[in-house]
């Protein structure tokens, strides 16, 4: 089956990354759906066939882990792939054990997508009960910039709120905030 042939559902709650990876997977033919919450993409599985999933890993405050089950039962032969910035091995250990095919790091390139989604091994060789997280670990700044950002999402962007759950300043956080980490 060519990518034109397959359905591919898109779920991640940053619409920059969503919107890059329908793109993407578009324009290597690929017919996308896109969800933004874990609810949203149940109602999408409940009315559409899918093929294969790009699933990120946390969604708002639920987890794409959540999907494999419904996916899974929907088809048992689409190819599901967690997306995540928070890589770890429990995590990939869950994914697999959970049902998916691949778990990949972001950024991943659109080639490497394509891969896992069309069932190429990414890492020919390996053990398949062994998952091998594809990438490189993230360097400390991003790792201290994306716990910012998830502490500032859970205060509704509220700086001085974010300030105090972090036990900072105020304006250390706020030169902070504006200290993006480079390869983002």
């Amino acid at each position: 089956m060519n990518t034109s042939e397959r359905r591919l559902l898109i779920v991640d709650d940053e619409t920059g990354t969503r919107n890059m990876l329908e793109r993407a997977m578009t324009r290597r033919g690929f017919t996308t759906f896109i969800a933004a919450t874990v609810a949203d993409a149940l109602a999408l599985i409940a009315r559409e066939p899918f093929d294969c999933a790009l699933l990120d890993l946390k969604i708002d405050h639920d987890s794409g882990l959540e999907l494999i089950a419904p996916l899974r039962a929907a088809n048992p032969q689409a190819r599901i792939i967690l997306l995540t910035g928070y890589s770890s091995i429990p995590t990939a250990v869950a994914a697999i054990k959970l049902g998916a095919d691949d778990y990949l790091c972001k950024p991943a390139g659109g080639d490497q997508l394509v891969a896992a989604l069309v069932g190429e091994p990414a890492h020919p060789g390996n053990h398949p009960d062994l998952p091998e997280i594809s990438c490189t670990p993230p360097s400390v700044n991003r790792l201290a910039w994306e716990h910012i950002q998830r502490v500032l999402a859970e205060n509704d962007g509220n700086i001085s709120a974010t300030a105090r759950a972090l036990g900072m300043h105020r304006r250390t956080l706020q030169r902070k905030l504006q200290k993006r980490p480079k390869g983002q």
